[in-house]
């Protein structure tokens, strides 16, 4: 039994992860800003918070909640992501900063609040896109996004070689195309190989047993373009 931390749970594939986790036996503390579709399910090994992750003051909260009633996490899984679709003349500094602020800043600051409660054997598993990967694919209107999946990347290659030490892993997943929510902003009417439960099921097994394979590495887990 595990102690998970989820980010990014109020839909699509977080919201799937984070029942997959607890049906399993696992205790999750679920973070997202609408915490209502977690809390209507009412599950017992579900803790909800309500948190802005984008909001430092905010995060905090996370740190209280394992410090006062787990002590440690065994995974975290940053799944949370904000993504702006605009050509590359009208994204503002406003907009690449709100995505930054979720996409990678939200990363670096929960990572680090959790550091004192990871331990040996602890998995932390990023969540980044296909569009992040260097030599990949891009799509007009995604720049902030897409750089900021880029970014993540490199952080969790950093945190994986400042951290072997503790032997706690750090590696990314680079998804595809997902039918979620997102992917609907961001392509408008492409159906995709994988629904979010499929996908909810591979990060499941990876998050499980992954760190026993890799450390520092990014996967690329996708079948499809985009």
């Amino acid at each position: 039994m595990k102690n998970v931390v989820i980010t990014g749970t109020s839909r699509g594939i977080g919201f799937e992860l984070a029942k997959q986790f607890a049906e399993k036996g696992h205790h999750v503390l679920a973070l997202s800003r609408n915490s209502k579709p977690l809390a209507d399910i009412n599950h017992k090994n579900i803790s909800v918070l309500s948190v802005d992750i984008s909001n430092p003051t905010d995060v905090k909260k996370v740190a209280d909640f394992v410090k006062n009633t787990w002590q440690k996490v065994d995974i975290l899984i940053n799944n949370a992501g904000k993504l702006i679709h605009k050509p590359f003349t009208d994204l503002t500094s406003e907009d690449f900063l709100e995505v930054y602020k979720v996409n990678v800043f939200a990363v670096a600051e929960i990572t680090k609040l959790m550091i004192p409660f990871l331990q040996k054997g602890s998995h932390v598993v990023t969540i980044s896109s296909m569009g992040g990967i260097q030599g990949s694919m891009k799509f007009p209107g995604l720049a902030a996004y897409s750089s900021a999946k880029g970014a993540v990347i490199t952080l969790s290659e950093l945190l994986a070689e400042e951290y072997k030490e503790q032997q706690i892993a750090f590696n990314v997943l680079a998804l595809g195309a997902v039918q979620t929510e997102m992917l609907e902003e961001a392509f408008p009417g492409y159906q995709a190989p994988l629904s979010a439960k499929e996908m909810a099921d591979y990060m499941y097994h990876f998050a499980m047993t992954g760190n026993k394979f890799y450390n520092g590495k990014t996967l690329e887990v996708s079948s499809s373009t985009p």
